[in-house]
């Protein structure tokens, strides 16, 4: 019974497909054309024009729609893409609005209607709308064309362009926020027949409208659309800039510094940027001051290496001075290297805006100083009292003790804290392995003593029993 039933559920998905499958093939057949009737049309099309021009709008267009409806039983795509067109624009140059959405309306829901046809119409709608002076209606037909559009994917590229018009319109009223859920409607990165570089378009823009309403969730998530690698391609340094200055804002906003640093460091690479002096210069003091903000790990530390082996470093003396302070294995004094490079650093590179500019960057600096700091006595110790300690940090106890908690949790240094005798050690802990590997050489080392302390001690035993016995010489008295 179980495989009776098994075969029988698989027979009825069986037929299931077949049916679907015949289905999609009907709705997407190619159609023969039986009847040309091109001559016709071009002939029918200029009379009808000139017959709407003379008030007589309405047999003009039963007259093509008439013409239509044979072009469509004798599959003439050509002239009936043709005629659609015409009945539209008629509609259009007599201005009879209401005339234009029905006719709309009816030619996309017409039975065996060509795809081809009604892609050249809705084409040719979307021409009105960019000639359509009158907020009223250009957002009365933009909805019709939605609304016909929806769900064709021969027509998606057309629809997303209009929602980018209602949405600038909003934009420009003021509804930012509608503006923004209007565009997120539509998930062009699936678009097959949309170019890239329209479709990152159209992304940067969904990513601008979601930060304006501080959506900062959401524009992190759109952002993710666009893969960096487009931008290695020709003729996308523009969008390439516009997107790193997108994700800059975005990342302040988080204050992810070193993804800040990275964003600017792509700017800079830019070979548009590259060509400007002011530009690449400001692109490259803007990289070392948010990496010397950034907290310190491999990734920070990877990029420190390689930003300071570049040439273009030397043009920056300041900032490379700055930059090679971190990269020094010595103790900074927090107030010298402000008094030093305050002037410079706060001034701001070029045209743009100095992240020390700021106070709390400031003091963001201070810490990234300390945690420096620290950094570098655990190299160079391995036992010192905690009053040393905050010495050298220029600190209070507490404070040094606070922080070198914090760089422990975070895994950049390793250290323990005796709180009664007051002593900082930064021995590493030993993991299991090495702690078996130094017992198994200490008791080989023991036991090699005690082998060879046999061995002497059995040898003075055998040299001691080979004496010969001493002579009684009162024996012989």
């Amino acid at each position: 019974e179980d495989g009776g039933s098994f075969k029988l559920s698989y027979y009825n998905e069986y037929k299931s497909y077949l049916r679907n499958s015949i289905a999609m093939a009907d709705e997407d057949r190619m159609v023969k054309m039986e009847v040309d009737y091109s001559e016709t049309v071009d002939k029918a099309i200029p009379e009808c024009e000139q017959q709407a021009k003379q008030n007589q709008l309405n047999e003009a267009i039963e007259k093509l729609l008439v013409l239509e409806k044979q072009t469509r039983a004798a599959g003439d795509a050509i002239s009936n893409s043709k005629l659609l067109v015409s009945v539209v624009g008629i509609c259009y140059n007599a201005q009879d609005w209401t005339l234009l959405k029905d006719n709309i309306m009816t030619l996309c829901k017409r039975r065996g209607h060509f795809k081809l046809a009604v892609t050249k119409m809705v084409q040719k709608c979307c021409e009105f709308v960019n000639e359509i002076g009158n907020k009223e209606r250009k957002l009365d037909l933009i909805e019709t064309l939605r609304t016909v559009t929806e769900g064709k994917i021969y027509v998606e590229n057309e629809r997303a362009r209009i929602t980018s018009t209602l949405a600038k319109i909003q934009e420009k009223d003021g509804n930012i926020e509608k503006a923004a859920k209007i565009l997120q409607e539509l998930q062009v990165e699936t678009f097959g027949s949309m170019e890239k570089k329209e479709k990152v378009e159209f992304i940067l823009e969904q990513m601008r409208l979601c930060f304006e309403t501080k959506d900062f969730i959401r524009t992190a998530i759109i952002s993710k659309k666009i893969s960096s690698k487009y931008f290695d391609s020709k003729d996308t340094e523009e969008l390439k800039l516009r997107y790193y200055r997108q994700m800059i804002e975005l990342n302040l906003h988080h204050k992810q510094y070193l993804d800040v640093s990275k964003n600017y460091y792509e700017i800079y690479t830019t070979p548009m940027v590259k060509e400007n002096d002011d530009l690449w210069k400001d692109a490259l003091k803007q990289v070392v001051l948010y990496l010397i903000l950034s907290e310190f790990d491999n990734e920070q530390s990877d990029m420190l290496n390689r930003i300071k082996t570049d040439s273009n470093l030397n043009k920056v003396p300041y900032y490379k001075n700055v930059l090679m302070c971190f990269d020094t294995a010595e103790l900074l004094e927090w107030k010298v290297l402000r008094e030093v490079y305050h002037t410079h650093l706060q001034s701001g590179p070029g045209e743009s805006v100095s992240p020390l500019n700021q106070e709390e960057n400031w003091e963001v600096l201070r810490l990234r100083v300390v945690e420096h700091n620290i950094r570098v006595l655990a190299k160079y110790y391995t036992r010192i009292t905690m009053s040393h300690f905050a010495n050298l940090l220029h600190l209070d106890l507490q404070e040094a003790e606070k922080r070198l908690c914090e760089q422990v949790v975070k895994g950049t240094v390793t250290a323990k804290i005796d709180r009664l005798d007051g002593i900082v050690s930064f021995s590493k802990p030993k993991n299991v392995e090495e702690i078996l590997n130094a017992w198994s050489g200490n008791l080989n080392s023991v036991m090699k003593l005690i082998g060879n302390s046999n061995h002497l001690i059995t040898k003075e035993r055998m040299v001691f029993e080979s004496r010969p016995p001493p002579i009684n010489l009162s024996s012989y008295a």
